[in-house]
């Protein structure tokens, strides 16, 4: 059901984007989106810039909006900064957390376990993206919030097939995802930064070896297996 309204098209295409409903490097119907959302085309324009801003969308001169593309290059920069920024946001999130986002992120989890137990990928691809976006806001670092939201973005996109597991194997994974959350949410409640960081790595490592499975090309393996020590993260941070 289409929302009418600025933020009806702000958020639905986000959404779409998130779960790969359009496709990386699809262009966007300007006009097809105004008419549906009984919009002009000023605001979906404003839209569209928003979105670049935020690293949803592309805007190309003369050739209008489009989703930002993957291609190898933006693949492999993901494998190589992801763990380190996430290692980051949460050392930091242990440090400047506030209450009420410890209460939204133990809501958002529950919504992502019950989307879990229902097999809803759609839903278990936006909490779990909306997760991990709480973790960054409780950081409260202006520089890593954004780096965290875009690398989010293909996180989504990357790893779609995570929520739609096909095996025994596949579901073991995604139970122990909803597991990290939990630890993740424990630690950070009891002030736990080591653990925090040590619950990162584990969860990214569960994400890099299913998305190595299902979508990495030929040849990025090596740059994916690079190591991050916790402790050039600790250094930086």
């Amino acid at each position: 059901m289409v929302t009418s309204g600025k933020n009806g098209l702000y958020e639905d295409l986000k959404r779409q984007i998130l779960t790969m409903e359009l496709d990386p490097d699809q262009d966007l119907d300007e006009v097809g989106l105004s008419e549906r959302y009984g919009l002009s085309r000023t605001p979906v324009r404003e839209i569209f810039r928003r979105l670049e801003g935020e690293g949803y969308v592309d805007i190309r001169a003369n050739r209008g909006a489009r989703v930002i593309p993957m291609n190898h290059q933006t693949l492999r920069n993901f494998f190589l900064v992801a763990p380190m920024i996430y290692a980051a946001i949460g050392r930091l999130a242990v440090q400047n957390f506030k209450p009420k986002q410890l209460v939204d992120l133990k809501d958002t989890q529950e919504r992502f376990r019950s989307a879990s137990a229902k097999g809803n990928a759609l839903s278990m691809v936006l909490e779990n993206n909306r997760f991990h976006e709480i973790m960054g806001e409780m950081s409260g670092n202006a520089y890593l919030q954004p780096s965290l939201g875009r690398l989010l973005i293909d996180h989504a996109r990357i790893g779609h097939t995570f929520f739609r597991p096909r095996n025994d194997d596949m579901r073991k994974r995604l139970q122990l995802a909803v597991d990290h959350h939990d630890g993740f949410i424990a630690a950070i409640g009891s002030h736990d930064e080591d653990t925090v960081v040590d619950l990162v790595f584990e969860h990214w490592e569960l994400s890099r070896e299913n998305m190595e499975m299902f979508i990495a090309p030929q040849g990025m393996k090596a740059d994916a297996l690079v190591e991050v020590p916790v402790a050039s993260v600790e250094k930086s941070s």
